[in-house]
C-alpha cells in the first residue's frame, strides 16, 4: 500500500494567498507568464517561472534562471509573504470550475512508492524537463508544485474531507481564471492516512515530471547522505490526492501543419476508408471513436466503427491510438507525434475556436476535435503497466502552485 503524511506546509499568510497562487509552470509560457505576474511582485510565478525577472533571450536552464528562483523564494520568506506551519498538517484543497467541485487531500507521499511502482504512471518523460525540474527542487529546496493524483474513491476518506470542508476556511478564493480555489485543515489527520494508506495504489493523473523530478532529487540527497535512515523529510514530495469519481478530463486536441501532399477533398475520401464521415456544425464529438476535423473552412465528423476497435486492449481501444493508428501514420505521413514539428497540440480548455482560428490563420491546414479520454481508461492503462500515447489526457482545473510548499528538510 502507498504511504502518505502530513507535513510542515510553506504557505501564504491569508491575505497574500490569491497574490501568490500561480497557475503551474508548464501550462504557460515565458511571455504568458510575465503577463500574469506584472505589477505583482508576490506571485508565485516569480519562482516557478524565474525567467520572467531575466532578458528574454535567456538560456531557460541557465544557472542564472536557478539562483533567481532560490532569490525569489527567499524573498518571499523573508518578507513574511510565506511562512512555515509549525506542525504537520493535511489540507483539504476544493477547485470549482463552471460549478463542477474536487476536493483533494494534499499529504506528502513517499519516493519508494514512485519507485516501486504503488503510484502508477501513464506517459514517459523527457530528459531535458525531468533534469531542470530536478535543479529546480535541488535549488529551492523544496517541491514548488504539487503532483495531482487520483484514487479509486473511498467513502471513509470522502466523509473525513466533507467534514473538513464544512470548517472555517484557511484559504477561500477566486482566480482570475474564474477558478474558485478554497483549502482546510483537515483536523483528523491520522483517520485520513487510514483511509488513504489502504488504498492499493494512486494514479499520476498531471505532474509527471514533477513525480519523476521529485524522486531524483530525493535519490540525490540519499546518496550523498552518509548518515541516511529513510526517516528524511527528502524522501517524500508533495501532492494531491484526488477521488477518481471528481476528476473531469478534457479533451487534447491535434493541429496538423499540412495535408501532406493531398487535397481537402483526398482527406475526406482516405477518411472515408477508415469510417463514415459526414459534413457536420458541431466541431465537438459526441461519443469515443469518433473524431471532428477541420479542413478547408468546415468540419467533417469521422466515426469508426465500433467492432472495428479491439475494446480489451487498454491502448488500442483509446481514441489517441486509433487516430494515430489509422489516421496521422497513413494519411498524414506523421510517424512519430512526439517528435514530428508538423504536429501540435491543443488542450481542450481554449476550445474548438482556438483549432478554427489556427487554421484559419494560414500556419495549419488541419484541426481535429478529440473526444476525451476517460479516467477508467487512465487507469486501466496504469494498471496493465502500459504507457499512452503523448498528450492524451488534459486535467482542468489546474492545481495553483505556491499555496502549499514541502520543504525538503
Amino acid at each position: 500500500m502507498p504511504h502518505i503524511k502530513p507535513f510542515q506546509a510553506i504557505r501564504p499568510t491569508q491575505q497574500a494567498a490569491a497574490d501568490v497562487a500561480s497557475v503551474p509552470y508548464d501550462v504557460v509560457n515565458r511571455d504568458e507568464a510575465a503577463a500574469l505576474a506584472a505589477g505583482n511582485s508576490s506571485s508565485f510565478l516569480h519562482v516557478v517561472r524565474p525567467d520572467i525577472d531575466l532578458p528574454p533571450d535567456t538560456n531557460p536552464y541557465a544557472d542564472e534562471v536557478y539562483a533567481t528562483a532560490r532569490k525569489s523564494f527567499d524573498r518571499l520568506m523573508s518578507e513574511g509573504v510565506l511562512v512555515r506551519d509549525t506542525e504537520d498538517c493535511l489540507f483539504a484543497y476544493r477547485q470549482i470550475m463552471n460549478g463542477i467541485a474536487q476536493t483533494g487531500v494534499v499529504c506528502c507521499c513517499h519516493i519508494d512508492d514512485y519507485e516501486n511502482n504503488l503510484i502508477l504512471k501513464h506517459e514517459k518523460t523527457r530528459q531535458s524537463k525531468e533534469d531542470d525540474r530536478t535543479r529546480h527542487v535541488q535549488t529551492l529546496n523544496a517541491h514548488a508544485g504539487p503532483v495531482f493524483l487520483t484514487y479509486r474513491d473511498v467513502a471513509a476518506v470522502n466523509a473525513l474531507v466533507a467534514e473538513a470542508s464544512a470548517t472555517e476556511p484557511i484559504y477561500d478564493f477566486t482566480a482570475s481564471d474564474g477558478v474558485q480555489h478554497t483549502v482546510w485543515k483537515i483536523i483528523q489527520t491520522q483517520a485520513c492516512v487510514d483511509g488513504l494508506s489502504a488504498v492499493p495504489h494512486f494514479y499520476v493523473a498531471d505532474g509527471h515530471h514533477r513525480s519523476a523530478s521529485a524522486w531524483r532529487a530525493g535519490a540525490e540527497r540519499k546518496a550523498a547522505n552518509a548518515n541516511h535512515t529513510g526517516e528524511e523529510e527528502y524522501n517524500w514530495f508533495l501532492t494531491v490526492l484526488f477521488p477518481a469519481g471528481e476528476l473531469n478530463i478534457l479533451a487534447y486536441n491535434r493541429i496538423i501543419k499540412d495535408l501532406n501532399g493531398h487535397s481537402v477533398d483526398d482527406i475526406i475520401r482516405k477518411l472515408s476508408e477508415v469510417g463514415t464521415v459526414e459534413k457536420t456544425d458541431n466541431a465537438v464529438p459526441p461519443s469515443a471513436a469518433s473524431f471532428c476535423f477541420y479542413l478547408g473552412d468546415g468540419w467533417y465528423r469521422l466515426t469508426v466503427a465500433t467492432d472495428s476497435i479491439n475494446l480489451d486492449d487498454a491502448i488500442e481501444s483509446l481514441d489517441v491510438a486509433i487516430l494515430e493508428q489509422r489516421v496521422l501514420q497513413p494519411i498524414f505521413g506523421i510517424g512519430d507525434v512526439r517528435t514530428d514539428s508538423r504536429i501540435d497540440f491543443v488542450g481542450g480548455i481554449r476550445g474548438t475556436g482556438e483549432l478554427e482560428a489556427r487554421v484559419g490563420g494560414g500556419d495549419w491546414a488541419c484541426a481535429i476535435s478529440m473526444y476525451p479520454t476517460s479516467i477508467e481508461q487512465l487507469m486501466a492503462v496504469s494498471d496493465a503497466g502500459q504507457i499512452m500515447p503523448p498528450k492524451s489526457t488534459w486535467f482542468e482545473p489546474k492545481l495553483r502552485s505556491g499555496l502549499l510548499v514541502h520543504s525538503l528538510d
